[in-house]
């Protein structure tokens, strides 16, 4: 855009000099002094040339032929007799000038073609002398002209710089999703098999298998370009102030037997909180792969209400006879007693459990997401 107005400026100068030089050739018998009228128009043929050779355009070149333009003007009170300028003839330049307001218009957007014009306009008040309705309705046009030019300018300039951030990021994006496509087939499945296979072992696989899992969870956080808390677990767990994405904690257990379904936005949590949903997703999906076959299926459906989140664990496997829960416990084994109630306990949270054999398990944890009120 601001290409094609400069052509128009290029080509608009040569046609307005045309102009003036007929003009001045039509009147030659009225001038005072003919041959300054030649040098004037001699000097602005000069540089409409020199600036269809010259490409570069820049505040001093537009500076320069602002002044050349009023000098211009201003030489019509030396071309021509008082009598012909009092009785409203036609500045020497003629429409010459108004590349000057146009060019300023372009380099320097609206406010620069306002500014332009007034100065203009000011020339020609001072070649006539006292500005008459002719004169006022010339300068109430290179203004508007100044003003409508510049303003087009400044919205290419800003389209164009937005069009240019636009294909950037772009870019940027379609190199992440190239680079995320590559990790996640290599890198982010094997990190997930190392944690699955380091909580079967169990014994000291397990630290192993916590490491997996949040170098898992930093790098799928990497290649979609969200931020997550510093790496350091023991941090994390001991730290109390500032919200963390819930969603992305619970991505890390994302695999082939286990389907993560969180909402379209983040869903922001205290740390603490996080961690303790966290800690009891993975006890019930430990308890899915343990128990519900070898071929279950796991949903973890993260839900947003506002101040509370509630996340829902869900599987297809064989299911819970009644009593099955309470027997555990007794036998010293809990999972779901301590892991997961007493979890969401001292949270001030609350569980609900359904299942029945054959029909899968469902598990929903309810809690504030600022954790206990105080």
């Amino acid at each position: 855009m601001v290409t094609a107005l400069w052509r128009g400026v290029d080509l608009f100068r040569p046609i307005a000099w045309l102009y003036a030089a007929y003009s001045a050739f039509v009147r030659q018998q009225d001038m005072a002094r003919p041959w300054l009228a030649l040098v004037v128009l001699a000097v602005l043929a000069a540089w409409t040339v020199g600036m269809l050779l010259y490409r570069s355009r820049h505040t001093i070149v537009v500076g320069v032929e602002l002044f050349v333009a009023c000098v211009a003007i201003l030489s019509t009170r030396l071309v021509d007799t008082p009598e012909v300028i009092v009785g409203g003839a036609k500045t020497l330049p003629g429409f010459w000038p108004a590349a000057a307001v146009v060019a300023w218009a372009v380099v320097k957007g609206w406010r620069g073609g306002m500014l332009a014009a007034f100065l203009v306009g000011v020339a020609d008040i001072l070649e006539v002398g006292a500005a008459n309705a002719v004169t006022i309705s010339n300068i109430v046009i290179l203004v508007l002209l100044g003003g409508c030019i510049g303003y087009c300018a400044d919205l290419s300039r800003d389209g164009h710089a937005a069009l240019s951030e636009a294909v950037m990021v772009r870019a940027e994006v379609r190199e992440r999703d190239r680079l995320a496509r590559t990790v996640h087939d290599g890198v982010l499945q094997t990190l997930s098999y190392i944690h699955r296979r380091g909580l079967d072992i169990g014994g000291e696989s397990r630290e192993l298998a916590s490491m997996a899992a949040e170098q898992e969870r930093l790098l799928r956080a990497l290649v979609s370009e969200v931020s997550v808390p510093h790496a350091d677990v023991s941090l994390q767990k001991d730290a109390v102030g500032g919200d963390v994405d819930l969603c992305l904690l619970l991505a890390r257990f994302a695999d082939d037997a286990v389907h993560i379904i969180p909402p379209a936005e983040p869903v922001l949590t205290a740390r603490g909180v996080a961690d303790e949903i966290e800690a009891a997703v993975a006890a019930a999906l430990d308890n899915v792969r343990r128990h519900a076959g070898d071929d279950a299926q796991a949903w973890v459906l993260i839900e947003d209400h506002g101040k509370d989140v509630t996340v829902t664990v869900r599987d297809d496997g064989v299911g819970l006879r009644e009593g099955r829960l309470a027997e555990a416990a007794s036998d010293g084994r809990l999972g779901v007693a301590n892991s997961i109630r007493g979890r969401m306990s001292d949270l001030g949270g609350t569980v609900v459990i359904d299942s029945r054999p054959g029909a899968g398990t469902r598990l929903q944890l309810n809690v504030c997401k600022k954790g206990r009120s105080s």
